[in-house]
């Protein structure tokens, strides 16, 4: 299952979990002991929702809400789960005039979201200029990093 960049996944079949990163941001969640998990694939921090607006995966706060919920129905709280934090990166460092260091928000708002709701993080790797691809396997709760240059055909975001 391939995320791409504002979606988000939750549940507990055998499946892998895969998504590309730049400076978007990927929060994985694993059960250790109920043998499932998610993740999702955020763009941007926040946005001003007005109430008329569905959740929307591609704002941080929405996304991990649309988790909170999974999770919730589950039965279990998200203090069970371990969390693993991911992207963010500055991609194209020398090509924009006026920074808007939007990998960095990101990153700034999952560390904030990870710790306001009680998950335990167990991995971080953020930042820098490289792209990230990421894998969450659901049999097992194993994430599997590599960074350099996205798959020929598919754009980090």
């Amino acid at each position: 299952m391939f995320l791409l960049p504002g979606q988000w996944y939750f549940g507990r079949q055998s499946a892998v979990i895969k998504t590309l990163l730049g400076s978007c941001v990927a929060i994985t969640l694993w059960h250790p002991t109920r043998r499932m998990g998610g993740m999702c694939h955020f763009l941007l921090p926040a946005r001003a929702r007005g109430a008329a607006h569905a959740f929307d995966g591609r704002f941080g706060e929405e996304a991990v809400h649309l988790l909170l919920r999974e999770i919730d129905k589950t039965g279990t709280v998200p203090s069970e789960y371990e969390a693993q934090l991911y992207g963010g990166a500055d991609t194209m460092p020398d090509q924009a005039r006026i920074k808007f260091n939007i990998g960095e928000r990101n990153v700034e708002k999952a560390w904030e979201l990870i710790d306001r709701n009680g998950f335990q993080l167990q991995a971080v790797d953020v930042g820098g200029n490289d792209p990230r691809s990421i894998s969450l396997d659901l049999y097992c709760g194993s994430v599997v990093l590599r960074r350099g240059p996205p798959v020929a055909g598919r754009g980090a975001s």
